[in-house]
């Protein structure tokens, strides 16, 4: 209990009141009440003060915590979905493909790639009108969607016919904007060439996702048969570029794509296909990782040495804010375990599956160490296995700070830094009440005592007023007498 506080309170008061009382003139008495309102609730208005000042410091020092570890688990993410811990691609001609790490594994090793042919999008183009506000007659447009080869169509049954209604009055620019309203993976644009206003229609890459568009005009408005097509009947000329998937060579190996973008070329890797290179493969290799991963780790350790730091600190049995706290609590014993706790389930036999195995180990003051020579050790030993300690999923070096960040950063669970932080909060807001009804207590009690003193203020008056005339009086006779 805070008690030399409250004395300090008490003296202070004590020390007004007497001020109060022993004035040259006459007594202060609106000064005496406030006085004696504060000495009243002092002991209570202090215990409660105390337990406010207390609860921001827990606030502070869990919040403190909490902030370090998502700081940590932040940084650390960002720099695996960089692909900074990975080994880079690289691609001997660049204006082949462009590769990007996927983050699903690491992938690791030299490939060839030739790339044959890319995706092509069918593109249709009308007959040319005067311009893009001539009537083209009204009805519906149909689009089927299929593989459009030579003068053969076979339509995708799975992939439904979209249906677009064409309004009476409507123009050729009115039919791209209904094209595209449509949303059906065909988009549309007037284009105004020598020859006329033209409707040009674009649908998605892949031979499968070539298209035929059919017309069924209102007979009291015709023309807008003019704008179906199909590869039997149609103009040829106005197929401007038929639909094909990508197709390349994976270290030999005929693959396809339906898009230019293809994800997982490689486990670990998706490509972008950009130019076609047939009769000379390019070389796909990648970078040693080996510089990145070992700062990534001298820094991974300091910054852990940090928060362990604030830890011990804050959870001290003698004076730390959160001596006693479940959340903090949970987090030291969490930080002991970090060493030893298997990362990487899954990894094959002998692969390195603790950050132990990658150098880190725990001091009996809490403190973390990294071995530089055993991490170089196991980098050299199974470079792939410590790669894919650093993807982003569930498992590896930042899924498991992620997954101790969101543990202590939710409040439904009871032994987490949320937690804590949402119970002393609510205490705070009871504290606060409390000392706000204090206040409103200790100011009605100054009101009524300002109101006695006032009555006992008059009758003083009275009497002092009665007392001087009797003095006066005995002064007039004692007067007489001589």
């Amino acid at each position: 209990m805070p008690t030399s506080t409250t004395s300090a309170i008490q003296s202070s008061t004590a020390s007004s009141i007497l001020t109060s009382l022993n004035g040259a003139n006459a007594i202060d008495w609106n000064t005496l009440a406030a006085n004696l309102a504060v000495a009243q609730f002092a002991n209570r208005t202090d215990r409660l003060a105390f337990r406010s000042d207390t609860l921001d410091q827990q606030i502070s020092s869990a919040g403190n915590l909490k902030s370090s570890l998502l700081a940590l688990s932040t940084s650390l993410g960002d720099r695996v979905r960089s692909g900074d811990l990975s080994p880079q691609p690289s691609l001997s001609n660049s204006a082949v493909a462009r590769p990007v790490l996927s983050g699903s594994t690491t992938p690791r090793g030299t490939y060839s790639l030739e790339v044959t042919q890319l995706a092509k999008a069918q593109t249709l183009a009308g007959p040319a009108l005067a311009t893009g506000a001539s009537p083209v007659g009204s009805g519906t447009l149909t689009l089927r969607f299929g593989t459009v080869s030579g003068a053969s169509f076979a339509e995708d049954t799975g992939h439904a016919a979209v249906d677009i209604t064409i309004a009476a009055g409507a123009t050729l620019a009115d039919v791209a904007a209904a094209i595209n309203g449509a949303n059906a993976g065909v988009s549309a644009y007037v284009a105004n060439t020598t020859a006329g206003a033209r409707l040009v229609m674009k649908g998605q890459e892949g031979a499968g996702n070539g298209f035929v568009l059919e017309a069924s005009e209102d007979p009291a408005d015709p023309g807008l048969a003019q704008l179906a097509w199909q590869p039997a009947s149609g103009d040829p000329a106005r197929l401007l570029t038929a639909s094909a998937d990508a197709a390349y060579l994976l270290d030999g190996l005929p693959m396809a794509a339906t898009g230019n973008t293809v994800n997982e070329a490689i486990p670990g890797l998706n490509l972008t296909l950009t130019a076609t290179n047939i009769g000379a493969p390019a070389t796909l290799t990648f970078a040693d990782n080996t510089a990145a991963i070992t700062t990534a780790m001298q820094d991974l350790t300091a910054a852990l040495n940090e928060i362990a730091g604030q830890v011990k600190t804050a959870t001290d049995p003698i004076g730390g804010d959160l001596a006693r706290d479940g959340g903090a609590l949970a987090l030291k014993r969490a930080m002991s375990q970090l060493s030893g706790t298997v990362i990487m389930p899954n990894a094959a036999a002998n692969a390195p599956r603790t950050l132990a195995d990658l150098g880190v180990s725990i001091q009996r003051d809490g403190t973390f160490l990294l071995d530089g020579a055993r991490l170089a050790a196991t980098l050299k030993a199974d470079p792939n296995g410590v790669a894919a300690m650093f993807t982003n999923g569930l498992h590896g070096v930042y899924g498991t700070i992620d997954a101790l960040n969101r543990k202590m950063s939710s409040s439904a669970d009871a032994s987490s830094l949320a937690a804590s932080i949402a119970r002393y909060t609510s205490q705070k807001g009871k504290v606060t009440t409390d000392l706000s009804g204090l206040a409103d207590k200790q100011e009605a009690l100054r009101v009524q005592l300002v109101s006695r003193f006032a009555t006992t203020q008059t009758a003083v008056a009275a009497s002092t007023s009665t007392l001087s005339f009797l003095k006066s009086q005995i002064d007039a006779w004692n007067s007489s007498k001589n």
